[in-house]
């Protein structure tokens, strides 16, 4: 337990002399335009923290993580003193655990288990194929396009190009940012003079980027006149 307290003390200086000294560093080296002082700051010069963190750490739980228990002499049979025995002191050994075990929960739930998309942001294209027929709006500002992200809600822009054809039907073209893993990616489209419709993404929670364009799938409900949508995702990295 002694050996497993000390080492877990030591990790936890090397973490934070590594990551002051690379910030110290990025501080006083000024604005990072491009990143590289940052990178260089982080893995060039932070290990040398890191090692420096790592003595203090095991420093720190020699002079605090010790506690030292002397056996008095025993009077009834005139014993000679016994050397001090020591133990692991139980307040440190809590606050190290319990730091460990922030720290461990922290990254588990950055990299295993985050809110945001493993492939990184990711664009949704939309598309909106209007029936035949119909014009597009004289101003696309009265068009409102929401897709709900989990518990967000986001608003889709409009492209410079924001219309299309397609077999001769008007086609609205819109992209919007997913950045969270979720089950529930619901799109809808409200024009002026029409009901709201909404399509619900059959996608997983933590989507892939997408080859292509998904068939057109009529909305929910089917209202009339029915609006046809489909969608991609494309990573942005």
């Amino acid at each position: 337990m002694r050996f497993i307290i000390g080492f877990l003390s030591g990790v936890l200086g090397a973490l934070a002399g590594w990551f002051a000294l690379a910030m110290l560093v990025i501080g006083l080296a000024g604005p990072d335009r491009d990143g590289g002082i940052a990178m260089g700051a982080f893995f060039n010069i932070g290990p040398i923290g890191g090692v420096a963190g790592f003595v203090a750490g095991v420093l720190v739980y020699v002079k605090f993580g010790i506690q030292r228990e002397a056996s008095p002499a025993s009077e009834a049979t005139g014993a000679a003193a016994t050397p001090a025995r020591t133990r692991v002191s139980r307040p440190f050994a809590i606050v190290v655990v319990a730091i460990v075990a922030g720290l461990a929960w922290w990254a588990w739930y950055e990299l295993i288990r985050s809110p945001y998309l493993s492939q990184g942001y990711m664009t949704l294209n939309l598309q909106f194929k209007l029936p035949a027929g119909m014009p597009l709006p004289s101003d696309p500002a009265g068009i409102r396009i929401g897709v709900q992200e989990g518990s967000q809600t986001l608003e889709p822009a409009l492209g410079p190009s924001w219309h299309g054809t397609d077999e001769g039907r008007r086609v609205i073209l819109a992209y919007v940012t997913l950045t969270r893993k979720t089950s529930r990616r619901i799109v809808s489209l409200e024009l002026p003079g029409l009901p709201a419709q909404s399509w619900t993404l059959r996608l997983p929670s933590d989507p892939d980027p997408m080859p292509g364009f998904t068939d057109w799938k009529l909305s929910d409900g089917r209202p009339t006149p029915a609006i046809e949508m489909n969608y991609r995702l494309i990573a942005e990295r």
